[in-house]
């Protein structure tokens, strides 16, 4: 079986142990939690999804170095869907962290060129082009964001122009 149908084979019982992981877990003190999830890892070696899980532990922990290597193997051991858009954000925002600005762009232009659609790559990736002084294009992608959801804000007849100036940041401000 290959590594895209392990990460797609999450059975019930595995997602109802890692939602416990979750349930159980205490960002003040991780360390339970990445034992949790280091056991569980143990049970299913190289199972993508958990090799993931791990490093998010790690990375919540603030032990992100160590997340780092947690979320490269798990997208070389092979991500997908949902679970791949999380892991190249998390890994995008560990970068930052360590101030590999270059790299967590790269992730984050690959989620993008994934997940389009996904609210969550551009509010990452905005954090990211804030962090290496690119204000205006972490500002495009907060607008495009807020104005994609502009029917559950109060923006209304202001959504338009807004998309605009959003387009027109992420353009360079040409004259």
């Amino acid at each position: 079986m290959g590594a895209a149908a392990v990460t797609t084979g999450v059975t019930p019982e595995l997602a109802e142990a890692i939602q416990r992981g979750y349930d159980q877990r205490d960002r003040a003190d991780m360390a339970p939690t990445i034992a949790y999830f280091q056991a569980l890892l143990a049970e299913h070696p190289d199972h993508p999804v958990l090799v993931y899980e791990v490093g998010g532990a790690y990375d919540t922990a603030g032990q992100e170095e160590t997340a780092r290597g947690y979320y490269e193997r798990a997208l070389a051991l092979g991500l997908d869907g949902d679970v791949l858009r999380r892991c190249l954000c998390q890994y995008a925002s560990t970068l930052r962290w360590l101030g590999a600005l270059d790299e967590s762009l790269a992730v984050l232009d690959r989620a993008r060129g994934e997940f389009p659609d996904s609210d969550s790559v551009r509010v990452f990736r905005a954090l990211s082009l804030n962090d290496a002084r690119r204000p205006d294009e972490a500002v495009a992608e907060l607008l495009t964001v807020v104005t994609g959801h502009a029917e559950v804000t109060d923006l209304g007849r202001w959504a338009v122009g807004l998309r605009g100036l959003a387009q027109w940041l992420a353009d360079g401000r040409p004259a």
